[in-house]
């Protein structure tokens, strides 16, 4: 089991950098799940511009043939198209025109609130791209903190070695003494 130690911070910085791996794709599915979603509130909000569209021409024959129907009962009463009989026809025109405005109305606050809707999940989707991309930088920079703080990561950035290492230069005394390294003769 002593031979598995010295790989223990190398197999951790693995699982780490597997981890901050994940944590990335999970960041970047977060964001296409939003973004379906803001896809889907702008067909929406297309939908109530085609179905108002729709609602619009059935208001629109349907007052006609109420109109219709006002200037034959008119003159089947043998009153003239004057007087009380365009006043009747002018109310319901206007009545008509006041509910074609409401209809318009309610539709473009609807298609604005859908609009509006899909920018939320597009922003909600970059969040969640920036969430992932901060939890994975944050898994790595504590990997390597880790990693680099124990005598292996030590030993590789050159720092403090093992008891019983050469690195060739342990002391300024073996320096002082011979400055060119050299020590054979000419």
């Amino acid at each position: 089991m002593a031979f598995a130690a010295p790989a223990l911070p190398f197999v951790s910085l693995g699982l780490s950098v597997a981890q901050a791996k994940q944590q990335s794709a999970a960041g970047k599915y977060n964001q296409a799940i939003q973004n379906r979603n803001a896809q889907i509130a702008d067909q929406e909000a297309t939908q109530i511009e085609k179905q108002t569209e729709y609602e619009l021409a059935n208001f629109d024959k349907q007052v006609s043939q109420l109109q219709g129907q006002t200037t034959t009962r008119i003159f089947k009463s043998g009153i003239e198209l004057q007087g009380t009989g365009l006043r009747v026809l002018r109310n319901n025109a206007e009545q008509a025109e006041k509910e074609r405005n409401v209809m318009r109305y309610n539709s473009q606050v609807a298609i604005a609130q859908k609009k509006e809707q899909g920018n939320m999940f597009r922003i909600s989707g970059q969040f969640a791209r920036q969430e992932g991309r901060a939890k994975a930088i944050s898994t790595l920079v504590s990997a390597g903190t880790t990693f680099f703080g124990s005598s292996a990561g030590k030993s590789l950035l050159g720092g403090t070695k093992p008891a019983g290492t050469f690195d060739g230069a342990s002391s300024f005394s073996q320096y002082a003494a011979n400055p060119t390294g050299y020590s054979g003769s000419f």
